[in-house]
């Protein structure tokens, strides 16, 4: 296959990854432990006054901590092949309980925090798991819905548990009970804490191969109903290699990573954890984004590496307060999950004088498969070109077979040792995901003639919310539950901040009254905050096809129409 884009790969790029024979994830925080041993993996800071005190972990401390908890697994049986949910923010314990599950020869399924009961319920009972971890705020949520799953094993931390002795006294006398983290467990239930501290720190004798699965990430795929992509160590370790050659200025032990996007996320998972634990780097932890800390540690901790999405960057460039912050350790900046405003890009630059560029990835594709290069010549709208071991091409829409021709705007289509295996217990929509060990997106896109690519629509339907991924679908399906609702759609509409927010349009059954604040209210209850529609809109009808389908598009038309005035 043609591969124009490797004409404008940075020197030192590489054409093709090498994979080690037999590598699998864990194999990155060992190398990392057994180089730099005291090197610091973890800084998890916390703001008191104006100063930051932060708990750290070396890297010889985390790679034990990890063997301490794949072997308190395997005590309470957990085997080969299981499925171990953890529903964390970023938190050291997150890194122990992700790498101390691998180890174990386990399955992790990344939970996101802001789910609701229901949302968790669902997700327990889609992958199976039996064993659960979480931190002390989530474990009143997991109690209650854990008679209708699958779970019998719950072990829970307290945040404070990592944080820096001072810290962790404040915490307590504080926040700790205001803030939910304060909670008495049953005792049939585990401790993080104390089930580390009794079990061996030797690594477990498991026989982990690059082709078992490490990983089901939970997504909307390609047709927008929540599934678990089922990636393997191979995927991973390939993706987490090809990211490495990527950046090219970062070197072995010196790099610090500021840790804001969620290790949950994908995107979160492999450029802000593994590509660092993969460079023996420091991740500065952040459980939840705060923008005055976030300044404080840059100003402590000189981070070099940032990745984020465009909303992140936006709230930095626009607070009042940047310029009293010295933001020059920054030097390499990618941005996924949305499209990166130039002017966006451009302040940015100003203020750090290093790079941020734009990329592009799935969950499905571990996630990443483009890139703008970091040093090398960049082009304002695109993508980037395919990372190192990767194939991509444009296809007809209705032909997967048939490639187009360059400049033609197409159907995006990609191949390479990151694409998942296929959808957990889904092997219809696997099927029609994966053709040929093609992985076709559903993202419309064209192909320059150096190998940019560019995407020209997103997926049909689909709304971008601060980074979030989120399917109109799945807010219609609980406004659908509401007993006054008759009809309902959701569409995106542009934010200044948050790049979409869900607006949703309503048709209420014959005699019924409902405000808006009443439909908010329920939707808050039922769905993650960041999929509560910000706006509802009361009609009589929907527009629609003469066969019934909702007119999307009108309705977008229709808002963009009525913003149009509103700046006229």
């Amino acid at each position: 296959m043609d591969k124009p884009w490797q004409k404008v790969y940075e020197p030192g790029v590489p054409a093709e990854i090498d994979y080690p024979e037999g590598m699998v994830v864990p194999d990155f925080l060992e190398r990392a432990a057994a180089r730099f041993p005291n090197n610091p993996a973890t800084i998890f800071p916390a703001a008191i006054g104006s100063r930051m005190l932060a708990g750290r972990l070396t890297y010889r401390d985390l790679d034990t901590a990890a063997n301490r908890f794949a072997n308190a697994l395997m005590q309470l049986g957990v085997r080969k092949g299981d499925r171990v949910a953890l529903l964390f923010p970023n938190s050291p314990q997150l890194v122990i309980a992700y790498f101390g599950a691998l180890k174990a020869g386990a399955v992790v399924i990344a939970f996101n925090p802001v789910y609701t009961e229901h949302e968790i319920e669902r997700q327990l009972n889609d992958c199976g798991a039996e064993t659960i971890v979480t931190m002390t705020k989530w474990y009143p949520a997991i109690k209650k819905v854990q008679a209708n799953t699958r779970v019998t094993r719950v072990i829970a931390t307290n945040i404070k548990d990592y944080f820096h002795p001072v810290a962790s006294l404040l915490f307590t006398l504080a926040k700790e009970e205001k803030e939910g983290f304060r909670v008495q467990l049953d005792p049939k239930d585990y401790s993080f804490k104390m089930m580390l501290q009794g079990a061996s720190d030797t690594k477990p004798n498991v026989k982990i191969s690059p082709d078992d699965i490490a990983l089901l990430q939970y997504t909307g795929g390609t047709t927008g109903v929540p599934k678990g992509a089922v990636l393997t160590h191979r995927n991973l370790v390939s993706n987490c290699l090809q990211s490495v050659s990527w950046f090219t200025t970062a070197q072995d032990g010196k790099e610090v990573t500021l840790s804001i996007i969620p290790f949950f996320h994908m995107y979160g998972m492999m450029i802000g954890m593994l590509l660092t634990v993969a460079k023996a780097g420091a991740l500065v932890l952040f459980p939840r984004f705060d923008l005055q800390q976030a300044f404080m540690a840059i100003d402590t901790y000189k981070p070099t590496i940032f990745p984020g999405v465009p909303a992140l960057y936006i709230a930095f460039i626009n607070s009042p307060d940047v310029h009293k912050h010295d933001l020059h350790s920054v030097k390499s900046c990618l941005s996924g999950a949305a499209p990166l405003p130039q002017e966006v890009q451009t302040a940015f630059e100003m203020l750090t004088q290093g790079r941020l560029v734009e990329g592009y990835g799935m969950t499905e594709s571990s996630p990443l498969t483009h890139a703008n290069p970091l040093r090398g010549e960049r082009r304002t709208g695109s993508i980037g070109v395919p990372v190192p071991s990767t194939e991509a091409r444009i296809v007809n829409p209705d032909n997967a077979d048939e490639v187009m021709p360059r400049g033609a705007v197409g159907e995006l289509a990609l191949k390479g040792p990151q694409v998942f295996q296929g959808y957990w217990n889904r092997p219809e929509e696997s099927v029609n995901t994966l053709r040929n060990g093609w992985l076709i997106t559903g993202d419309i896109a064209r192909m320059d003639d150096d190998g940019f690519f560019y995407i020209v629509e997103r997926k049909k339907d689909m709304i971008i919310i601060g980074g979030y991924k989120v399917f109109p679908r799945d807010i219609e399906e609980e406004l659908f539950k509401h007993p006054k609702i008759k009809e309902a759609t959701v569409i995106g509409i542009p934010h200044p901040k948050m790049g979409e927010i869900p607006k949703a349009f309503v048709v209420l059954k014959d005699g019924e009254t409902a405000s808006e604040a009443e439909i908010v209210e329920y939707m808050a209850k039922n769905v993650a905050d960041y999929k509560v529609p910000r706006q509802i809109e009361f009609r009589t009808a929907l527009p629609k096809t003469i066969i019934g389908k909702v007119l999307k598009r009108q309705l977008l038309e229709e808002e963009k129409a009525k913003m149009k005035a509103k700046v006229g």
